[in-house]
C-alpha cells in the first residue's frame, strides 16, 4: 500500500502523517490529538487502513534580527 503524501479538499492542502491506522477508533484518537494542537484534520480509509491527514495555517512568523 502507498497512500497519497497529499490530498486536497475544498481547495486546502492537507498532507498525510505517515501512519497507518488499524481501525477507526485509532485513527479518530490521532485525529482528536492533532485537533488539540490548532491542526485541520481529514480521515480517509484505503485498503482497509484509516489514514490521518493534516494541515495547519501559519499564523506567525518568525524573522531573526541579525
Amino acid at each position: 500500500m502507498s497512500p497519497n503524501l497529499s490530498l486536497i479538499r475544498d481547495a486546502k492542502k492537507f498532507m498525510w502523517d505517515g501512519c497507518l491506522y488499524s481501525t477507526q477508533e485509532e485513527a479518530t484518537c490521532a485525529a482528536e490529538a492533532y485537533r488539540k494542537d490548532n491542526f485541520e484534520v481529514e480521515q480517509a480509509e484505503e485498503e482497509g487502513k484509516f489514514l490521518i491527514y493534516t494541515r495547519r495555517v501559519v499564523k506567525e512568523v518568525a524573522v531573526a534580527v541579525q
